[in-house]
C-alpha cells in the first residue's frame, strides 16, 4: 500500500496526510498525535499526585509506576523532570514543608522561648496533616527551597537572641529531629490501629506499668508537644551563648 511517506516527494502536507489516512483504522490526526508523544506534566502536579498517593496509601506505595498510574500517565513521563523516586520524594518533603505557616514578624515580637515553641507547633500541625510522609525522612533529609526558608529563618531568630552561630543550628536541628519522631510515632500509632494491635500504651503483657500511666493519659498531642519542646527550651537556655 503506498502509505510510506519517503516514497511521496514533492507532495504537501495536507497530500501526505490524506494517504496517510487511507491506512486502516487510522486517522491523520492519530498518527500525528502519536508521534508527538506524551504531553509534559507539570512537576507541581506530579509532586501533589505523589503526595496525594503517600496520604492516602503510606509511603511504600509511592514508586513511579504507581504514580504513572495514578496520572494516567507512562514512567517515562516522569523520568524527564526525576532521575529516580529519591528525587521525587526529596520534592514530596519539601512541598509538605512548603505548608508550614509561620509568620516570622509574629515570632520576632515574642521571647525566643516563645517563638520556638510556636515554630514546632506550625511544623507538627504541618507534619501532621501528613503522618504517612514520615518514614519518607528516613532516606532523605529535608534540603529543598520550602526546608531551607524554614531553618534559615528560626536560625536567624536564635541568632537575634543572643545564640551563637553553631548552638543556633543544633537547637533548631533538634527541633526539628523531635518535630518528626513525635509525628513518625503518630504514623506507627496509626499502622499499630490498622493491624489490630489497640493496646493501651499502659499495658505491656497483660501488666499495667504505673508510671506509664502518666504517658497513656496524655492523648492531647499539641500539650505534649508543648511540654516537651518546653523541656529541650530549658535546658539550652543556659547556654545559648556557648
Amino acid at each position: 500500500m503506498d502509505t510510506v511517506l519517503p516514497i511521496l516527494p514533492g507532495l504537501s502536507r495536507p497530500a501526505i496526510l490524506a494517504r496517510v489516512a487511507t491506512t486502516p483504522g487510522k486517522s491523520a490526526e492519530a498518527v500525528v498525535r502519536r508521534s508527538r508523544g506524551r504531553p509534559s506534566v507539570p512537576v507541581e502536579k506530579i509532586v501533589a499526585t505523589a503526595l496525594q498517593i503517600v496520604d492516602e496509601q503510606g509511603a511504600d506505595a509511592l514508586s513511579m509506576r504507581t504514580l504513572a498510574q495514578r496520572m494516567d500517565s507512562g514512567t517515562a513521563t516522569l523520568y524527564r523532570h526525576f532521575a529516580n523516586r529519591a528525587e521525587l520524594v526529596a520534592q514530596v518533603i519539601d512541598l509538605v514543608y512548603g505548608s508550614v505557616e509561620v509568620d516570622i514578624e509574629r515570632l520576632r515580637a515574642m521571647s525566643w522561648q516563645e517563638a520556638i515553641k510556636a515554630a514546632a507547633q506550625a511544623m507538627f500541625d504541618s507534619l501532621r496533616e501528613h503522618a504517612n510522609v514520615a518514614p519518607l525522612f528516613v532516606d532523605q533529609f529535608p534540603v529543598g527551597p520550602n526546608a531551607m526558608v524554614q531553618r534559615e529563618r528560626l536560625i536567624a531568630l536564635l541568632l537575634d537572641n543572643g545564640f551563637a552561630p553553631k548552638l543556633a543550628a543544633r537547637s533548631y536541628a533538634t527541633l526539628a529531629h523531635y518535630v518528626l519522631g513525635f509525628v513518625a510515632q503518630l504514623e506507627g500509632r496509626t499502622t499499630a490501629t490498622e493491624t489490630g494491635d489497640t493496646r493501651p500504651p499502659t499495658q505491656f503483657g497483660g501488666a499495667l506499668l504505673p508510671a506509664g500511666h502518666h504517658l497513656g493519659a496524655a492523648g492531647d498531642c499539641d500539650a505534649v508537644v508543648e511540654a516537651e519542646v518546653a523541656l529541650m527550651l530549658g535546658h539550652a537556655a543556659p547556654v545559648r551563648r556557648i
